[in-house]
């Protein structure tokens, strides 16, 4: 995060959270839609145009299912991020010249020096 804006890390996070908070419902009542009334005329896992006329027609899918679910399950994951984002007065980062602290992260500092 850059010293001269400590509110933006914030500021990000409450977008990020609002957004969420508007897409998460749209994205659960299309999951829920997109088992259709009954199996479509094509059950072809991959194939886009036919899962496209499936939801058109309002059919089910396979290849509809597995968006469905995956979008759910990408929602969550952001959802997660989000909420563990460090806030302003959280942990920040120790500056560039000086190791992390010793412990059990996985960051380790490796000296690089560029002989020409």
């Amino acid at each position: 995060m850059n010293d001269a804006h400590p509110e933006l890390g914030p500021e990000l996070r409450a977008l990020a959270q609002a957004i969420l908070d508007r897409l998460d419902p749209a994205v659960r009542a299309a999951a829920a839609a997109a088992g259709g009334d009954g199996p479509g005329k094509c059950q072809q896992v991959w194939c886009p145009v036919c899962a496209l006329a499936a939801l058109v027609n309002g059919e089910q899918h396979p290849l509809l299912n597995v968006i469905a679910e995956h979008s759910v399950a990408l929602l969550t994951v952001v959802r997660a991020m989000v909420e563990d984002f460090p806030t302003a007065s959280g942990p920040q980062q120790p500056p560039p010249d000086e190791p992390p602290p010793s412990g059990s992260n996985r960051y380790q500092h490796i000296p690089v020096t560029v002989e020409e």
